[in-house]
């Protein structure tokens, strides 16, 4: 690693603040749902950019059909045909480490849109906030990686080691474009993501399974209600036997997690059953998300519920013939974790602090995300970015534009001291 003052200050300075905020609102007024049209185009919109600003592209259809049908997918919930793998390259002179920036292009419904201020993909600033579904999560980190590549080519630094930008697809539903990424063979030394952690350091976090659960009642007229079995009713206990098992799996938590009141939440997302008023249910459905703790495999995880629900089972008459059904299905996600004593944290910590004037806390997060994918692969992997996670997935969406320039600049500081100069 280098770190050369006034080389890092000329990057640094050589970050253009309000490029990188259009940037921004140009990639939050694309609707880039999963699954979406969007979703593929805007990848290709980033594959144009970088290319005219000089970058080495390399775009390539992911086969999904393929992909899903792998043994080890993550995970998909959404109904996909289509998807755009994309990476860029700022090539060095091949005797340095290589640096990956990666950030995931795809976002989550708006939900309500009553709840919404402004029309959730016409991207609104206030102040030094920028509203809009994605601004947080994550697409300020991905202008962010965008912007601090740019002053790196700038700036006429000649680095040792290659820092190779990527677009994902399908982060939010499993991580199909990281997994994609992955298996084209695209490597590195240390990956930085900058996700949403209000420019702290998240070396590691929780995994989050999707489960759905079928309960099975007996269905009659509502005036002989007590003649029949309600699976609404079958349920409560259910849900009370959830809360408790989450309770239990969160007795005892990694350090990294200690600061969350949850670290590992088990909760219900949907529920639906009955198809008629004056009719006892004979049939409920519930999915949610399982945390899984680090250190956990999934399979333990799963198993862990599964066992207590079929504990429930045994306990209740009814649903002793009648089994809680369990599928697991939609994303998948194991936990994941780079070791906070690892180079990577420190220096990156080290970095921020001299562009900020402030030290990053070190921490883990309570959500499951592609940095699993990575450490698998081997690549040391941490989150940094700009916005507070609690506004992402939320009405009026919002991060910190000061926030988001802070971002780009560490980052191409950093990528001085990985990479090195030549």
């Amino acid at each position: 690693m280098t770190n050369d003052p006034r080389t890092t200050a000329h990057v640094i300075d050589g970050v253009d603040s309000l490029g990188l905020v259009g940037a921004v609102e140009h990639l939050v007024a694309m609707p880039s749902l999963g699954g979406s049209d969007a979703e593929v185009d805007i990848q290709d919109d980033l594959a144009r950019q970088w290319d005219r600003a000089g970058f080495n592209v390399t775009t390539w259809d992911i086969d999904v059909a393929a992909m899903a049908a792998a043994p080890d997918f993550p995970g998909m919930e959404v109904e996909r045909t289509a998807a755009r793998g994309l990476i860029a390259r700022l090539p060095g002179t091949g005797e340095g480490p290589t640096l990956l920036l990666l950030g995931h292009t795809d976002v989550v419904p708006a939900g309500d849109r009553s709840a919404w201020a402004e029309d959730p993909f016409r991207p609104v600033l206030r102040g030094d906030r920028l509203l809009g579904r994605g601004a947080c999560d994550m697409k300020a980190g991905m202008a962010s990686l965008w912007y601090a590549a740019l002053a790196l080519r700038d700036s006429g630094v000649r680095l040792r080691g290659d820092v190779v930008l990527a677009a994902v697809s399908g982060e939010e539903d499993g991580g199909l474009g990281t997994y994609a990424l992955l298996q084209e063979g695209i490597t590195a030394d240390a990956c930085i993501i900058p996700e949403p952690t209000s420019l702290d350091l998240i070396p590691a976090n929780g995994g989050a399974l999707t489960f759905r659960l079928t309960i099975r009642g007996r269905a009659t007229h509502a005036s002989r209600r007590t003649e029949g079995v309600s699976a609404i009713e079958k349920f409560l206990p259910v849900l009370e036997e959830l809360h408790r098992l989450e309770a239990r799996r969160n007795d005892v938590v990694d350090p990294l997690m200690q600061r969350w009141p949850i670290a590992y939440p088990l909760s219900i997302g949907t529920i639906q059953a009955g198809d008629w008023a004056s009719t006892v249910p004979d049939l409920l459905t519930a999915e949610g998300r399982l945390g899984v703790a680090i250190g956990e495999t999934p399979a333990q995880a799963r198993e862990d519920l599964e066992q207590t629900l079929a504990r429930l089972s045994a306990d209740d008459p009814w649903l002793a013939e009648h089994p809680i059904e369990i599928e697991w299905w939609g994303g998948q996600f194991a936990s994941g974790r780079t070791d906070p004593q690892h180079p990577l944290v420190g220096s990156l910590g080290e970095v921020v602090a001299d562009v900020r004037g402030v030290t990053p806390q070190v921490y883990g997060g309570p959500y499951g995300s592609d940095l699993r994918l990575l450490v698998a692969a081997g690549i040391p992997t941490v989150h940094f970015g700009p916005g507070e996670s609690a506004a992402a997935h939320a009405p009026n969406e919002w991060v910190d534009v000061r926030e988001t320039v802070d971002c780009a600049r560490a980052l191409a500081a950093y990528a001085v001291r990985f990479c090195g100069l030549s």
